[in-house]
Order: C-alpha cells, then sequence, then structure tokens
C-alpha cells in the first residue's frame, strides 16, 4: 500500500499522522519521510491496529 493510501487512511478516520506515528514509536518527521514509500501487509496491518485503538480513546 502506498504512503497516499496510508495517510488517506489516517486522515479519512479523522486523525492526524501525528497521532499515529508517535503510538508506532515514531516521530512525525520520520512518519512523514516513511510515507514516501510503500508499506507491506504487515506495517499496514500495525497502521489499522494503532487506528483502531485511538479512535477507542477519542470515543
Amino acid at each position: 500500500m502506498t504512503g497516499a493510501e496510508i495517510k488517506s487512511i489516517i486522515q479519512d478516520s479523522g486523525l492526524k499522522c501525528w497521532q499515529v506515528a508517535k503510538l508506532w514509536g515514531l516521530n512525525d518527521g520520520n512518519f512523514s519521510r516513511r510515507l514516501r514509500e510503500p508499506f507491506n501487509d504487515e506495517e499496514v496491518s500495525r497502521i489499522k491496529d494503532i487506528i483502531a485503538e485511538l479512535k477507542k480513546e477519542t470515543a
């Protein structure tokens, strides 16, 4: 999955990239650079888990 697709998923969920980056253990600058490269299935799964976790916290 491309970085643009990941960014779109994050934004569509109502979250900010820095929130996902923080839980993934990256600062927002490093996460922004990471979005330039494709993500493998394991990384996509982890990001989706982080999004679900953050949405539970805000609900």
